[in-house]
């Protein structure tokens, strides 16, 4: 077993480092530590990520900071931080553009920044609680659920300037894009269903219940399925592309939040409100369950470098009275 300040992971093989168990894990996940790295502010709560990997390049939406946190994943070294940008919360790049466009729910905006020089280009208007955002190509535009509000607002990526909003009758979980059938797909939590929009048209086209499931907040589109992280019920409920026909359900850890996929290894990463991590084999239609551990309190961030296979975890607390970064490898035959 590694041990890490505030949290504990175990793995088939690791690197020991000094920060402190907290629990045991339950079953022991397929990874390896490869570095735990301390990061500026206040121990508080992340909420996303997201890599540019040609860049090398990883942002960290450092919510009780109200800061994003840019590191270099050659050097793991924080090369940025931005401020100003209270309560945020999802965050994404788009290295077509380079832009980074982050949620700053406090101030009820969605920021665009330079991705190479950190510099602020836009702050737009998004609602009560932007949350998490998706970048539609196709439109060239970036969605983003406004949850408190029940939409999605609309902005063009050029600018960062709101275009439209879609209502969508209900509290606005995670967005994402499918792009083989060019359409987003969000959770509407409080109804249990997904909503199929046309980027193009902005309309509403199907909704689909998805069975099993007790607000579905977390989604990830990927390998020829949708992903949906129902916290309510602590479960991972697998849909089929196109159609969105259940798969299978499998357990994760309490209050499932943020999903990653190693897309060369087809490893789904389920990374829960309680700092559970569960670790789920794609090979099967419905998914298998590899390993589950507790990281960290509040530790329910993932990011996963596809060519490298690293994982990213923010804690917001080692133990020391800062957050850190654990930075893990998949082990094989996980």
């Amino acid at each position: 077993m590694v041990v890490l300040g505030a949290v504990a992971l175990a793995v088939a093989v690791g690197v020991p480092v000094v920060w402190r168990l907290t629990r045991p894990a339950t079953q022991s996940l397929p990874l390896a530590t490869v570095a735990t790295v301390a990061l500026p502010g206040q121990a508080s709560r992340f909420d996303y990520a997201d890599l540019d990997p040609a860049g090398h390049r990883l942002f960290l939406a450092h919510m009780g900071d109200g800061t994003l946190l840019e590191l270099d994943t050659g050097t793991n070294k924080v090369v940025a931080t931005v401020p100003d940008l209270p309560t945020v919360t999802g965050v994404i790049v788009v290295p077509a553009l380079h832009r980074v466009f982050a949620s700053a729910a406090g101030a009820g905006q969605v920021v665009t920044l330079d991705e190479d020089t950190a510099a602020v280009l836009a702050r737009a208007p998004a609602g009560r609680f932007p949350d998490g955002l998706v970048y539609v190509p196709s439109t060239n535009q970036v969605w983003v659920s406004d949850e408190n509000g029940g939409v999605e607002t609309v902005l063009d990526a050029s600018t960062g300037r709101p275009v439209a909003t879609v209502p969508l009758g209900g509290e606005a979980g995670n967005v994402r894009y499918d792009p083989d059938g060019d359409r987003v797909l969000v959770d509407v939590q409080t109804r249990d269903e997904i909503a199929v929009i046309d980027p193009h048209t902005r309309a509403i086209i199907d909704r689909v219940p998805v069975p099993d499931c007790d607000h579905d907040h977390g989604l990830l589109v990927a390998d020829g399925r949708a992903f949906v992280a129902c916290d309510g019920n602590n479960a991972l409920v697998t849909l089929a592309l196109p159609g969105l026909t259940r798969l299978g359900r499998l357990d994760v850890g309490d209050g499932p939040d943020v999903l990653a996929v190693d897309p060369a290894r087809r490893l789904l990463y389920v990374a829960a409100e309680s700092g559970d991590l569960t670790t789920v084999d794609l090979r099967p239609a419905a998914g298998r369950v590899t390993g589950r551990a507790h990281l960290a309190d509040n530790a329910h961030v993932v990011a996963v470098d596809p060519t490298t296979g690293r994982g990213y975890f923010p804690v917001p607390d080692t133990g020391a009275g800062h957050p850190g970064l654990l930075i893990t490898t998949p082990q094989e035959g996980g």
